[in-house]
């Protein structure tokens, strides 16, 4: 009998925790589509298995890769570091110690590199080296996330602050806070453009479900935005009589939209970081239960699965390529940097770099 009231005890315990336990989640209910097949379009293949592995000096997590005009590789760190290879050096140098947590990278036509720093917000490194916080407010509202950027044509910052309730530092990782924004899915995400001219700063999109990769075209007229939390991606026109719309050109992908990048021929890359969850899925219209899922421990909550995925699409959403490793021996992938040559892969957590020989991969 003794036994029996600890059980009832025990049970009771454990129902009220999962029911009645605060946490910072309030999951609003939505309706997550199918998960595409894995055929196809996004047939099963094992083209990123083999991959020439490049060292990062002790750091991980290179989570964005970019070049400049003398064909210099740069690439984020988990660490803080932004490091880079010069121009066919096997090895990279610790080039500056951005702090925080430095996410999207690109250079502007002077040859400063702009970063989204998810501790900091926005950030401009010199020639020289030198760092300064551009921006770390918009509207009145704090950057709690920057995320992804590009620089346009006209000296234009567009970047992503991916969640205004789920800030990467008080989270202790952007990570942890990418959960939480996309279990609760409340479109805290949002694009901002920063003028460095006159140093405003303006949202242009909101309402986005961790929003995460920015990219332009060539000539500046539209961005392409990864919105990781929808498993889209969205088309933002800056210029012409569309000028202010926007229209979701992919959707329904299989994985978790990360960085995108313009590549080469019409290419615009796309990192999938982890296959979709089903649990996720499942309980996209019912709140209560997702808010469930995050009292309990955290291992038993939905994680970043070991899948090695990018794909490119034209402007139009089109997929013109799609490479995978379902062994996930480069896991986190968060996107891909391409140059004459080599496609090189970034990852959120690993310790190394890929990079794949384009002739390899039949791109031309």
């Amino acid at each position: 009998m003794k036994l029996l009231k600890l059980i009832l005890i025990v049970v009771v315990a454990i129902g009220l925790y999962l029911t009645l336990w605060p946490v910072p989640v309030d999951p609003k209910a939505w309706d997550a589509p199918k998960a595409p097949e894995r055929a196809g379009k996004y047939a099963v293949n094992d083209a990123l298995a083999n991959f020439e592995t490049i060292e990062l000096d002790g750091l991980h997590g290179p989570e964005a890769i970019t070049s400049n005009a003398a064909g210099d590789i740069y690439a984020t760190t988990h660490e803080g570091w932004i490091i880079r290879w010069r121009n066919g050096a096997s090895k990279p140098e610790r080039w500056v110690d951005a702090g925080g947590r430095p996410l999207g990278i690109a250079f502007d036509a002077q040859q400063n590199l702009w970063v989204a720093n998810a501790y900091s917000g926005l950030q401009k490194v010199d020639v020289d080296g030198n760092i300064s916080v551009e921006t770390n407010m918009a509207e009145g509202v704090a950057i709690r996330y920057a995320d992804d950027l590009v620089v346009t044509p006209n000296g234009k910052v567009y970047f992503s602050d991916a969640s205004t309730k789920f800030a990467a530092e008080d989270a202790n990782g952007t990570l942890e806070a990418s959960l939480l924004d996309i279990l609760e899915h409340g479109g805290h995400g949002r694009i901002i453009e920063f003028d460095p001219a006159s140093k405003e700063s303006r949202v242009i999109m909101d309402g986005l479900n961790f929003a995460n990769g920015v990219t332009a075209n060539e000539a500046g007229d539209f961005i392409l935005v990864a919105e990781t939390g929808g498993y889209q991606v969205w088309k933002y026109w800056l210029q012409g009589a569309r000028a202010g719309q926007s229209e979701v050109i992919i959707d329904n992908l299989p994985g978790f939209p990360d960085n995108v990048h313009l590549g080469q021929n019409g290419r615009y890359w796309i990192g999938l970081t982890s296959p979709r969850s089903d649990v996720l899925d499942d309980l996209s219209g019912k709140p209560m239960q997702r808010k469930m899922v995050q009292r309990l421990p955290a291992f038993m909550r939905p994680q970043v699965e070991a899948y090695g995925h990018v794909l490119a699409i034209d402007e139009t959403g089109e997929v013109l390529v799609d490479y995978q490793d379902p062994k996930g021996a480069y896991p986190a992938t968060t996107g891909a940097w391409e140059t004459d040559d080599f496609l090189y892969v970034s990852s959120l957590t690993a310790p190394i770099m890929a990079r794949y020989k384009k002739s390899d991969l039949g791109l031309q």
